[in-house]
């Protein structure tokens, strides 16, 4: 028979274990290191890019929520909101802050702390606005992945003439509110009058403005498009392949996200594998490696991929030419 003094001995370490248990997993969380992801667009839009961040952190040995905390701050493609979710993310004092998927980010990363290790994932030129000291050695605190989307204006233009059989004018849309857009635009028309092209920019700030645009160039007689990178038409995507099918126009796309969302072709480089790089790197700088040291990755590899199921669904046949040119055929 238990004895009332055993009794309460036995009743006070049952009691006092969930305290000590709780109290070691607090100290724990305590101690996990959190990383800051500023995300220009929303979490929905980023599913796969976040993905191959998690994936890149894995590889170095950190797992989401067991040994490292994620912090989400995400502007919903309104990218004047990105300053204060990064001031946000520098009061949490985070142990380093990744941005993604604009220039805008990454620059409001920057102004935002000189201290906290950033890791960026963009299209722009890294050196052309000031986020790096060079590529090979960025220098401070803060280092990343170039998507080299913005130099390769004239090889899709190349292949929007190809697509187009060369007639007609080619919408170029772009984000105005996109740090890129001005210097990409005046690239892109001087790519295209070297090619001999008319071209017609047309501006598009939210999803609401996809219908209207695509009209427009419809009534210009508007015979293909070439969307610009940039995170607003990553995260909406779906709707606006949907627009361009509704519309009858082939489209041009930055990356293959846009043709496995159901648009024609796309030539760029891959996002998901530059956001795993992005997280190789935060764990390289998590285990003491510094920013300023490690080289800008550079996208090495790009793309051409075609859905011909979009192709069918507009009427349009490709021409023999580029369907021999492209890396994947979507069917």
């Amino acid at each position: 028979m238990i004895q009332r003094r055993e009794f309460m001995a036995l009743f006070g370490g049952a009691a006092a274990w969930p305290l000590a248990a709780r109290a070691e997993l607090a100290a724990n969380e305590a101690a996990m290191p959190t990383i800051g992801f500023l995300g220009p667009g929303s979490a929905a839009g980023f599913v796969p890019l976040v993905e191959g961040f998690r994936q890149g952190l894995g590889a170095t040995g950190f797992v989401e929520g067991r040994t490292i905390g994620i912090e989400y701050r995400w502007a919903d493609n309104q990218l004047d909101r990105l300053p204060a979710l990064a001031n946000e993310l520098v009061a949490r004092r985070v142990a380093l802050i990744v941005a993604g998927s604009a220039t805008a980010a990454a620059l409001a990363a920057k102004t935002a702390t000189s201290t906290i290790p950033i890791v960026f994932a963009v299209g722009g030129d890294p050196v052309k606005f000031g986020l790096v000291a060079s590529m090979n050695r960025p220098g401070g605190n803060i280092t990343g992945v170039s998507f080299l989307a913005n130099t390769l204006l004239a090889k899709q233009l190349q292949l929007l003439r190809g697509l187009s059989a060369g007639s007609g004018v080619f919408g170029l849309l772009v984000n105005p509110g996109n740090p890129n857009a001005a210097s990409d635009s005046e690239m892109a028309q001087a790519a295209a009058a070297s090619l001999r092209l008319k071209v017609q920019v047309v501006h598009a700030v939210a999803e609401r403005d996809f219908d209207a645009v695509f009209e427009d160039l419809r009534r210009t007689q508007a015979t293909a498009v070439l969307v610009f990178p940039d995170a607003l038409f990553i995260d909406a995507r779906r709707p606006l392949t949907e627009v361009a099918a509704r519309h009858k126009l082939p489209v041009l796309y930055p990356d293959r996200s846009f043709v496995e969302a159901g648009g024609l072709m796309s030539y760029g480089s891959s996002r998901p594998d530059g956001y795993r790089q992005a997280g190789v790197y935060a764990g390289r700088i998590l285990r003491g490696e510094k920013p300023g040291d490690l080289p800008v990755i550079q996208a090495s590899k790009f793309e051409l991929v075609i859905n011909l199921n979009a192709s069918k669904a507009l009427g349009f046949d490709l021409p023999p030419t580029l369907l021999a040119l492209a890396d994947e055929v979507i069917e």
